[in-house]
């Protein structure tokens, strides 16, 4: 698993893609508002039925703007927060071939616990 940071705009969703291109693959970028759901669960089975098809074909995966998945832990108030930073969901990831970029706005902003999964952190400064 890799983490890019940076702001918006700073080239990281073109960086995925220049290593798709060099890893001879397609580039799976995931929009999180796509995959969202408010009921308990259905982001989760949203996100898995969207891996099984990206393992499928073999293709790098890029989180965009994954601080909403994979970010530090707040208060959970509904089940919007945390909904699918689940450790089954994390573990898939973390093992998913050929690659899974996460694609973050601040080095501070991802769970600590992340942090020890992840092999590369990418910043990509202003």
């Amino acid at each position: 698993m890799t983490v890019f940071t940076g702001r918006n705009a700073a080239g990281k969703a073109l960086a995925a893609e220049a290593l798709a291109h060099e890893l001879q693959t397609d580039l799976y970028r995931i929009d999180l508002r796509a995959v969202a759901s408010k009921w308990v669960g259905e982001t989760e089975e949203n996100l898995n039925r969207l891996l099984d098809n990206a393992e499928r074909s073999i293709a790098v995966l890029l989180f965009d703007e994954a601080d909403a998945l994979f970010g530090k832990r707040t208060d959970v108030k509904d089940s919007h927060d945390r909904f699918a930073g689940s450790p089954a969901l994390v573990e898939r990831i973390e093992f998913y071939r050929p690659l899974v970029i996460l694609n973050f706005r601040a080095k501070d902003s991802f769970e600590p616990a992340m942090l020890a999964r992840v092999k590369f952190v990418v910043d990509f400064p202003d």
